[in-house]
């Protein structure tokens, strides 16, 4: 079996399993590409803004394939160095492992004209950082007196039995799990607490699902309660939604997303050019705005009075995590999150 073979049907299987701004026939022809992208915003955010720049500025088409990033690595992995899009977008944890596991082309930063509006250090030998994400505790003002403002609340009475609960999967499931954890006694790498409370609060909470299902269950009135990040909570309130983002007391999370070049591309030019639309002031001005909400990192771009933060300055004053030591425990996490709450 040839590797182009491999790749289509992988390909294949992908379009069957997800929706995508084109079909895979005709990612594979000239002048196209396949990117993952993350399901919900994110994916519509891309289809709306970038992908349209991307044809008018250099007449390249892009096919999304909608997939978490954990679920990125790992079928990256299984293609066995037939890569089955064309770049990945990743945040810390998944981008680590992805690293340790040389599932990155080289970037090539004379490729990307827009590199130098980036501050230093945002484009790397194989990332460049699209974007910021800030998490916290999400809530619908209608439904408290009085929202909860400390991770440890969202545990109690009356917020328990409005909570919407999701796993490890995701980098904001990851980081909030984590932050709970450590008020309850945990750390960063012990997670023990978390879960004991999480076994006590299951028969009490509202909802356990994945990621994807949070959003829809709070927009339906299933939950009033959840943790996210801001791009989300800015995708519910441009529906209507009456939700309000606020930052526990021990402070907010952030963390960037990055896009790579994925090993064995087909088509790495053209993945340049993706990025490079990506990281453009055209791009990140639009993607800054409502419903979207993501915060921008072309230097060129002024930040709209919408988002959570008023200057990036403010994001070294939140709590960032080391990937290196969570990344050993995570798949573990996951399962374990999966196993003893979900199937629950």
């Amino acid at each position: 079996m040839t590797q182009l073979t491999r790749r289509s049907i992988l390909q294949g299987a992908a379009a069957l399993g997800a929706a995508s701004a084109l079909p895979f026939s005709a990612a594979r022809a000239s002048g196209s590409l396949s990117a993952a992208i993350y399901p919900g915003t994110w994916d519509e955010a891309y289809r709306t803004v970038v992908a349209p720049l991307l044809k008018d500025n250099h007449d390249v088409d892009v096919a999304f394939d909608p997939l978490w990033a954990v679920d990125q690595v790992t079928k990256a992995r299984a293609g066995r160095g037939v890569a089955p899009f064309d770049a990945f977008v990743l945040d810390p944890g998944p981008s680590a492992s992805a690293r340790d596991q040389d599932l990155f082309e080289p970037l090539d930063a004379s490729m990307l004209t827009n590199a130098s509006k980036l501050p230093e250090g945002m484009v790397t030998a194989d990332a460049a950082t699209v974007n910021v994400q800030v998490v916290g505790i999400c809530y619908n003002p209608n439904a408290f007196d009085t929202p909860p403002t400390r991770w440890e609340q969202l545990f109690e009475s009356p917020y328990v039995e409005r909570l919407g609960l999701t796993g490890f999967q995701t980098t904001f499931g990851t980081v909030s799990l984590i932050e709970m954890s450590k008020v309850f006694g945990g750390s960063a790498t012990d997670v023990e607490p978390i879960f004991a409370k999480l076994q006590e609060a299951l028969p009490k909470v509202a909802a356990v699902t994945g990621p994807a299902g949070l959003p829809g269950l709070f927009q339906q009135g299933q939950i009033d309660l959840m943790y996210t990040n801001t791009n989300n909570v800015a995708t519910l309130k441009a529906r209507g939604v009456d939700i309000e983002f606020m930052a526990p007391e021990t402070g907010a999370i952030t963390f960037s997303t990055t896009l790579h070049v994925a090993k064995g591309a087909e088509n790495v030019e053209e993945a340049h050019k993706y990025i490079d639309t990506a990281i453009s002031a055209a791009a990140q001005s639009q993607l800054q705005l409502s419903p979207y909400n993501m915060i921008p990192v072309n230097k060129d771009v002024e930040l709209s009075e919408d988002l959570y933060i008023k200057s990036v300055d403010e994001l070294s004053d939140m709590v960032v995590h080391d990937w290196s030591i969570i990344n050993p425990q995570r798949a573990d996490w996951i399962e374990r999150f999966n196993r003893e709450i979900t199937a629950s």
